[in-house]
């Protein structure tokens, strides 16, 4: 699995100040997750931001953006934006805080279901 790695870097700098982010290998690249639900990705040909099915169609009419597809099959509610995109810094955090708005009206993904808070002291 190849990515950017320069990207990547980029985006954990915009997310390194934020609690509960994590990333995992998926979807052809490296996916970020905040408190469990994933927001963005970096993938070799680009950013892979979730923007939800109901703004896929808005968000596609932007220049430097296609749908995302994995396996030859698009995946809803993900867009894939070209680098061209995402040049300035500011650009970039744009863009991760779209993945990171729509992710935030979710339900908490897997990991955060599995510990939802931190075990009760012993011994009390």
């Amino acid at each position: 699995m190849g990515y950017d790695q320069a990207t990547a870097e980029r985006v954990r700098r915009i997310l390194s100040g934020r609690r509960g982010v994590a990333e995992k290998r998926m979807v052809g690249g490296i996916s970020f997750l905040v408190d469990g639900r994933m927001c963005c990705g970096v993938t070799s040909s680009g950013l892979m931001v979730r923007v939800g099915p109901d703004e896929r169609e808005r968000v596609l009419a932007r220049r430097h953006v296609r749908p995302m597809a994995f396996g030859g099959r698009p995946l809803a509610g993900f867009v894939e934006v070209a680098p061209r995109a995402y040049r300035t810094d500011a650009a970039l955090t744009a863009w991760v805080q779209r993945g990171i708005d729509f992710a935030s009206t979710l339900p908490p993904g897997k990991a955060a279901r599995r510990n939802p808070r931190p075990p009760a002291p012993r011994g009390l």
